[in-house]
């Protein structure tokens, strides 16, 4: 319910802070005094259209709070948790702020919100209803979830809505897989073809990058080997220095005894020599070894690396997604040889889940035409006390299965005839506003506190009624206050006597330096409260047989 609303700086209002009490509370005053500001900043607040001349003139801006308390299980609270709204405590708080030059900003619990999301949560908290902004009526859409709100039906609905996106979901699963099949078999031969190349081919992963490298390293071995091959030939062939050394120092070492010092040091280098050329030979023999491969394997190398990448280039992917190819061909391959059964097996399933959503629509369709009936008798019940004694309210209920839609089978909408001898038709085409309004109080009491904000902001409804009609307005507001909470602009006063809280709207000086007026607001005691009601009955004389009128209205006398 709404606990707190306070206003800074809208139209005539510079300051306001009002508190509000379950039950039955009215807003009177004399016109003009701002009665329409308040529901103008309420709506505001709630994410109404913005509008830089609600500002106050001379100030460059407005501001709006309303603060709610929300239980911990209404939808309000899911909705903000989606949005990642910080919904802790008891209390929701929405500020909006307006600017002279028509921006607005808008916080819920202290965080930027949009307008849009604004709207959609302040929609979960109040209704605001007038003669002309009956939006329960006017959207025909809210007349079958006011019908199954009325029948506790709301939960059956949310099941055929389930039903209704598991049919879709199964259907287009059915549509899309029927479309993958015929575009295989279209595609038949080319599949089988390529499905056998690549499974001949069978490309392993990081192939292509080994079998380069084996590629390269060869042909490598094969560019130096004739410069290794010659080096061994002339190292260890007819050619080889190595015996024509070994004979010099056999030579030099006999001569050495002969002259002692003179040839001892040339020995030694030639011996180093020998050592250093064998350790060469040996050295070039290894390399040679390293260098031989078998002239086969090159070209066995080489016809897969070009295999690999003729396909690549066949297949327009490179080689590296070769085996990826090749398992979605064979997948493709086995769809199409078994898209047959798969198909059969979800057009079945299409089939059965349509039959269940069908069955629970047509179920929850027999419950809305019973329901239909009764809600009507419960509004017809209503009307006499209204002044609408003559008037019919009837729910007409279309089915028809090849609309069928989340919410079933069923097109709802409120009809009316509000004289004997007319046509029926709809509510919103056929009722003048006073019987709108009307209407849809004897409608609000008929659902009780079902379909119903937990707030309800009634603007005037009692326009041109009088005497035993508003009297019964105001009964039927106080029936209603007793489930939610209800605030009501009235100049009735006979609704004005039933409220728990009355709120007296006045206008007059705001005592700044700029001579502006303000509207001010005060909850009045039970003195006040007759002298007001007083003076709604008398007007601008108060008389004191009006203020007898009066107490007897606030005693429930009238």
């Amino acid at each position: 319910m709404l606990v707190q609303l306070s206003i800074r700086d809208i139209v005539l209002i510079d300051r306001l802070d009002l508190a509000f009490e379950p039950g039955l509370s009215v807003l009177t005053g004399e016109t003009g005094a701002g009665k329409s500001i308040l529901l103008d900043s309420l709506s505001l607040a709630l994410g109404g259209r913005g509008d830089g001349g609600l500002v106050r003139h001379g100030e460059g801006k407005g501001q709006v709070t309303a603060v709610f308390d929300v239980g911990l299980a209404h939808p309000l609270r899911a909705l903000l948790r989606e949005n990642a709204i910080d919904e802790d405590g008891d209390s929701i708080i929405f500020r909006r702020v307006q600017s002279a030059d028509g921006r607005t900003r808008a916080y819920v619990n202290d965080q930027p919100v949009s307008a849009q999301l604004m709207r959609q949560a302040g929609g979960l908290l109040v209704e605001i209803h007038g003669q002309h902004d009956d939006r329960a009526l006017v959207d025909t859409e809210a007349h079958r979830a006011l019908l199954d709100a009325f029948a506790d039906l709301t939960e059956a609905a949310e099941g055929v809505a389930g039903l209704h996106r598991a049919w879709r979901e199964a259907s287009r699963e059915t549509k899309a897989h029927r479309a993958r099949v015929e575009a295989a078999e279209r595609e038949a031969d080319y599949i089988r073809s390529s499905v056998g190349e690549l499974e001949a081919l069978s490309p392993v992963d990081g192939e292509e990058e080994e079998l380069a490298e084996q590629r390269s390293r060869m042909m490598k071995s094969e560019r130096i080997a004739g410069d290794i091959s010659e080096a061994s030939d002339y190292l260890n062939g007819q050619g080889s220095p190595v015996p024509h050394v070994a004979s010099l120092v056999r030579r030099l070492e006999r001569k050495a005894a002969e002259a002692p010092g003179l040839l001892e040091e040339t020995v030694q280098a030639l011996d180093a020599a020998l050592d250093h050329l064998s350790e060469a030979q040996n050295q070039i023999e290894a390399a040679l070894r390293r260098t031989e491969f078998d002239p086969r394997e090159l070209e066995r190398v080489e016809e897969r690396l070009f295999a690999l990448r003729g396909a690549s280039r066949k297949y327009a992917v490179p080689v590296a997604d070769l085996p990826a190819l090749a398992v979605k061909m064979v997948a493709d391959l086995a769809e199409l040889d078994h898209g047959a059964e798969r198909l059969k097996q979800l057009a079945l399933r299409e089939k059965e889940t349509e039959a269940a959503y069908f069955a629970a629509a047509r179920a929850l369709s027999g419950k809305r035409h019973h329901a239909g009936a009764a809600l009507a008798e419960a509004v017809m019940a209503e009307l006499p006390a209204l002044k609408l004694d003559r008037a019919r309210f009837m729910v007409e209920i279309a089915t028809d299965e090849a609309s069928a839609a989340p919410s079933g089978i069923d097109r709802v909408e409120f009809h009316v005839q509000t004289n004997p001898g007319t046509r029926p038709g709809p509510i919103t085409k056929v009722a003048s506003g006073g019987e709108l309004s009307r209407f849809l109080l004897a409608l609000k009491v008929a659902l009780a506190d079902r379909g119903s904000a937990p707030t309800l902001v009634f603007d005037e409804i009692d326009t041109g009624v009088g005497g035993a009609v508003a009297d019964a307005i105001g009964q039927r507001l106080k029936r209603l206050s007793s489930r939610v909470q209800v605030l009501s602009v009235t100049h009735a006063p006979q609704v004005a006597a039933r409220a728990d809280t009355h709120l007296l709207i006045s206008k007059g000086p705001s005592g700044d330096d700029k001579g502006r007026v303000a509207t001010r607001v005060a909850t009045m005691d039970e003195d006040a409260r007759r002298e007001e009601i007083a003076r709604m009955l008398a007007g601008a004389s108060i008389t004191e047989e009006a203020r007898a009128a009066a107490g007897k209205l606030l005693a429930g006398e009238g």
